[in-house]
């Protein structure tokens, strides 16, 4: 076998690098690295590392196709196409889909893959075998470089150029389940010309139901249905910047509820709720009880009657109720943003409530006033019950959330315990009210020193009788 140069080698593959090694007889040259093996070649072949007066077939056609493979290219593009080599690195992971992570993964991982030993053949067949796979992974690469610059040329998300962004749009939030939302231009029926806002967007400009909102918007790419929204110039009227740049919702100042939540209704097991266990704006209220005591009931006579006040934005959460209870609350006015039925996961549900609550934040924030029903918390982990109803506060000199949840035991940390007795709604006896089970803090804020008196009365009776 002819005397092979260090350079020769250096510029071979792996894979030759490994027959030459073999034909040489090296032992474990399958665990050494690329640098170290062509120092074991050289030593092995006597040389110094020069330049020998005759080079081997093999590393003479190796060079060629190594040249001719990166004629067409210019010096530095080469190390982009060598990143990809192994994968393309991991920064485009997240804009690839799928399928292409996948292939870019087993590519990474051949290198460290172990090839089985090539058959014996010359030099020549080895350097044309070698330029064959060469050529092909040259072919993949420019594929990959050409659909890696159709992507760049439609990055438009963080306001890219121009070009990406062809008209302006403005028009009013539509907020999805999902914390995704739409800008209706023709509010409230949807249209050809609304446009796609994304959950970070919404997030980030804590964008709510009706805002009114403008921005440049950029088309839809191959796999999208819907243009989208470049960013957020401006949030009713105002720069969205001055908008979002407000006290975070968890700094706000906030007190005890004072405007107690009327419910105006004729049905007894409201009037109870409303006299008896009254709760206001802010307030964190649990209505518990063990199963059929009718919890799942009074959430809906409740909705029905809060959907009424105009001023007061109301949603409905429903995680982990039975299906034909899913169906019960559409037959109402105020149709659910969530819902989840008994088989969702724990975790599932828990986010869907969480990005409900989200919603009722900023509108809190904004110096609205949100109340959000929740059926029910009894399924998700107790932590995140907890910060569910933790979530709702009255914000001093500003608006305010109100969380109504049911769970079958109170969780710790409501103002207002509303506790239903399964015996008594299985005996017929309705408002099914366990009187002593239930209470409110400072009462006396939402129905006055006297009010607060009879519902001490009320209490002690229930427990004399």
């Amino acid at each position: 076998m002819s005397v092979i140069s260090r350079s020769a080698l250096e510029s071979s593959t792996l894979a030759d690098l490994h027959e030459i090694a073999s034909e040489l007889g090296l032992d474990g040259f399958r665990r050494l690295r690329k640098g170290d093996l062509v120092a074991a070649i050289v030593e092995r072949q006597g040389a110094n590392g020069d330049e020998p007066d005759t080079v081997d077939d093999a590393a003479v056609a190796t060079a060629d196709v190594d040249a001719g493979a990166d004629s067409d290219t210019d010096a530095d593009e080469k190390p982009a196409r060598r990143s990809r080599r192994g994968g393309r690195g991991r920064g485009r992971a997240r804009d690839r889909d799928p399928g292409e992570i996948e292939v870019g993964a087993e590519e990474a991982e051949a290198p460290a893959a172990e090839a089985p030993a090539p058959s014996r053949g010359s030099g020549r067949e080895r350097g044309e075998r070698g330029g064959r796979e060469r050529g092909g992974r040259g072919r993949d690469r420019d594929r990959d470089r050409d659909r890696d610059a159709d992507r760049d040329s439609d990055s438009g998300d963080h306001g890219g150029s121009g070009s990406a962004e062809d008209r302006l749009v403005a028009g009013t939030v539509e907020l999805l389940p999902n914390g995704s939302g739409f800008v209706r231009v023709s509010p409230p029926e949807p249209s050809d010309d609304d446009v796609y806002i994304s959950g970070a967007q919404v997030r980030r400009c804590e964008l709510v139901a009706g805002d009114e909102v403008s921005g440049p918007v950029r088309a839809p790419r191959r796999s999208e249905r819907y243009p989208s929204l470049v960013r957020v110039d401006t949030i009713n009227g105002r720069a969205a910047d001055e908008v979002a740049e407000g006290t975070k919702y968890d700094d706000l100042t906030c007190g005890w509820a004072t405007e107690r939540i009327a419910l105006d209704d004729a049905d007894p097991t409201l009037k109870a709720i409303e006299w008896l266990t009254p709760f206001g704006r802010g307030s964190r209220v649990a209505v518990t009880g063990g199963a059929r005591a009718g919890k799942t009931e009074a959430l809906r006579r409740m909705s029905a009657a809060l959907g009424a006040q105009k001023d007061l934005e109301v949603s409905v959460v429903l995680a982990g109720v039975r299906p034909e209870e899913i169906g019960d609350w559409k037959l109402g006015e105020l149709q659910p943003v969530v819902e989840l039925g008994l088989s969702t996961a724990p975790d599932a549900q828990a986010q869907a409530i969480e990005r409900a609550v989200e919603t009722g934040r900023r509108v809190a924030a904004r110096g609205g006033h949100a109340v959000i029903l929740i059926d029910t918390l009894e399924h998700i982990p107790a932590a995140h019950a907890r910060r569910v109803l933790a979530a709702a506060r009255n914000i001093i000199d500003g608006g305010s959330l109100t969380i109504v949840a049911t769970v079958a035991a109170p969780l710790g940390g409501e103002t207002t315990v509303i506790a239903l007795d399964a015996g008594l709604a299985a005996a017929g006896r309705i408002p099914a009210l366990d009187l002593p089970a239930s209470g409110t803090l400072r009462a006396e804020l939402l129905v006055g020193a006297k009010g607060a008196e009879a519902i001490a009365e009320a209490r002690a009776a229930a427990l004399a009788g």
